[in-house]
């Protein structure tokens, strides 16, 4: 583990509140009329407008610092674990802009993605969903334009749908579904979180008191907190609170990204953590380190909304000094090679509590060896101490097992701890493809020891451009235990996006007899809550806790299982009517669970 002590800093800020300058309410989408999917599917790229890149290259100032040879952080060899193939898998869209950003995520039933300019929703099989589109973008806020850029989320805590995408010069658009049904309505509102600048690569997440967003718009930097209770009330006053981002080493390319809330919401009052990474050629001074800002938002007093530099952690050295023109990786046939995204994490952060600790995952590219410019995935598992909230790097490791180079990973853990990388695979003699690999939580650090597996192999090569990406997204299923990615890849030579899922096989859980199955109920009987849950790891003591959707601790109790089983009452009487979260876990796995109390 690699840690750094220094006192915690509160940044100077530039606080400002501000209600949305506009909010409507949507027909409900099976209303409206959709998009012509087959000519969406089949416009060429050459008919693709370009989206926006506001970017621009800082040559290396201590030119001295660069790591020469082969990252020291390298996995050179392929796991050996059996991965099993994807348990969904179907052609996702291609949209009208280039790159595509594939962007997504799954519900209970649904699976819903977005690509620059439109939306879709499917079954979780890649069917059809009446009403479920395609549509563009711009449908959802009236008078707006596809502009591109979007993002979406599932809300799992609430039980909604989040669409965003970035608008004119300088607004963010954010969708929030009035009900678990992705095809019904939206309550739509518009943020400016800066006048005049435009939100270049917004990246979001939910957290208990706001849904967080960042964005590169030059240094420093902005950050955005829309009011999450508000918004899922449909409130037409929702606001936001904004700040300035301390201007950090960086490579003309910076977007921080914050916590997403995975498993349990992090409790009440819980400040969301911000995370960056920073190369030593970047500044005279520079570490080979992540950052972690610690955003404190106030609602209820939004000038007293912190930000506090909380932990420097120094990595293994790390090679980010890609080409000035980000013409990085190969491909076949072609001498047009596809920039590696550098500079900053790629989405998402995943943040977990566990009994004694939290953690998150996170990932970026990086040059594996200079003497071949090869891209690999550089991954980090970094915990936080549950007492002392001292984070620290618990492993680390760069995923590149053969002369591919890969990049644009998107990184989670399941409930069992165990974690999933999915990424873009490229190289001189193969054409971009969708692959996947992933480790249990018990496995030896620093390592994916499943082996590398395809979820589609893709022909051809992009001329023309070297924009590639500019998003992945790997999301967990309300489940806990499968991922589901989208992202980009080529087939006979066209942009094309694909969605998929998998899990870790089954002795992932820790179970020692892997016929064992997991339940885990929780329902109302009368005034109390009835918790079972049986196929337990082991007969540990397991705590049984009850939130509330905003992340508030209501109750905790410690049960002793029996025969990997156990059954408890929660009190209930008090409680108003809503939606809450049970959670069961110690140290070697988690559950969660909604609720309804009537």
């Amino acid at each position: 583990m690699l840690n750094i002590s220094f006192a915690q800093q509160q940044i100077p800020l530039k606080i400002t509140y501000s209600k949305c300058t506009s909010f409507s309410i949507t027909k409900p989408l099976s209303e409206m009329q959709a998009n012509d999917e087959v000519f969406e599917e089949a416009k060429k790229d050459s008919e693709k407008k370009e989206i926006k890149q506001h970017r621009v290259y800082h040559a290396p100032v201590n030119k001295k610092a660069i790591t020469v040879g082969e990252d020291p952080g390298r996995q050179n060899f392929m796991g050996n674990k059996a991965m099993s193939g994807p348990m969904a898998n179907w052609q996702g869209q291609s949209g009208s802009g280039y790159p595509p950003d594939p962007t997504g995520a799954a519900g209970p039933n649904h699976y819903v993605q977005a690509v620059n300019t439109v939306y879709k929703s499917y079954t979780k099989t890649g069917g059809a969903v009446t009403g479920g589109g395609p549509f563009n973008l711009s449908t959802l806020w009236s008078g707006s334009t596809d502009d591109g850029d979007p993002v979406v989320l599932y809300d799992k805590y609430a039980d909604r749908w989040v669409i965003t995408q970035f608008n004119g010069a300088d607004k963010i658009l954010v969708a929030v579904s009035t009900s678990p049904n992705p095809t019904g309505s939206y309550y739509a509102y518009t943020f400016i979180p800066q006048a005049g600048v435009f939100p270049d690569y917004p990246k979001y997440s939910v957290w208990t008191d706001g849904y967080y967003c960042t964005s590169n718009i030059g240094t420093p930097g902005n950050m955005a907190v829309f009011d999450r209770t508000k918004m899922i009330a449909g409130n037409p006053t929702a606001g936001m609170i904004t700040a300035n981002y301390p201007s950090v080493p960086n490579n003309g390319f910076f977007c921080p990204l914050s916590a997403d809330a995975d498993g349990q919401l992090p409790p009440n009052g819980t400040p969301c953590p911000l995370f960056s990474y920073e190369d030593d050629t970047w500044a005279t001074g520079a570490v080979d380190q992540l950052r972690i800002y610690n955003f404190n938002t106030d609602w209820i007093t939004p000038a007293n909304t912190t930000l506090t530099l909380d932990t420097l952690l120094p990595t293994t050295p790390i090679n980010v000094n890609f080409t000035s023109t980000w013409d990085d990786v190969p491909q076949p046939g072609s001498s047009q090679k596809l920039d590696a995204l550098s500079g900053v994490l790629t989405f998402r952060a995943p943040y977990r509590v566990w009994t004694g600790y939290n953690s998150v995952v996170i990932c970026h590219s990086v040059i594996v060896n200079t003497s071949t410019n090869q891209v690999g995935v550089r991954w980090y598992e970094l915990r936080q101490d549950a007492i002392t909230k001292k984070w620290s790097i618990y492993q680390q490791s760069t995923y590149a097992p053969d002369s591919d180079s890969r990049w644009v990973g998107s990184i989670a853990m399941d409930d069992n701890g165990s974690v999933g990388l999915a990424y873009s695979v490229s190289s001189t003699v193969t054409p971009v493809s969708l692959r996947y690999t992933g480790r249990l939580a018990c496995d030896p650090l620093n390592q994916m020891t499943f082996t590398e597996t395809s979820a589609i192999a893709g022909s051809g090569a992009q001329t023309g451009t070297n924009r590639f990406g500019d998003y992945a997204q790997t999301t967990l299923d309300p489940d806990g235990i499968t991922f589901w990615h989208t992202g980009e890849y080529f087939s006979s030579g066209q942009i094309n996006t694909r969605i998929y899922s998998f899990q870790l096989p089954m002795g992932t859980t820790g179970i020692s007899n892997e016929n064992t199955v997991f339940s885990f109920t929780c329902f109302q009987s009368e005034n109390v809550l009835i918790v079972n849950a049986a196929g337990l790891p082991s007969d540990k003591e397991t705590q049984v806790d009850l939130f509330d959707v905003e992340g508030k601790l209501i109750s905790s109790q410690k049960v002793i299982p029996t025969d990997k089983k156990i059954q408890t009452q929660i009190n209930v009487s008090s409680l108003s009517k809503g939606v809450y979260l049970v959670r069961i876990g110690n140290l070697n796995f988690q559950r969660v669970q909604k609720v309804l109390v009537n």
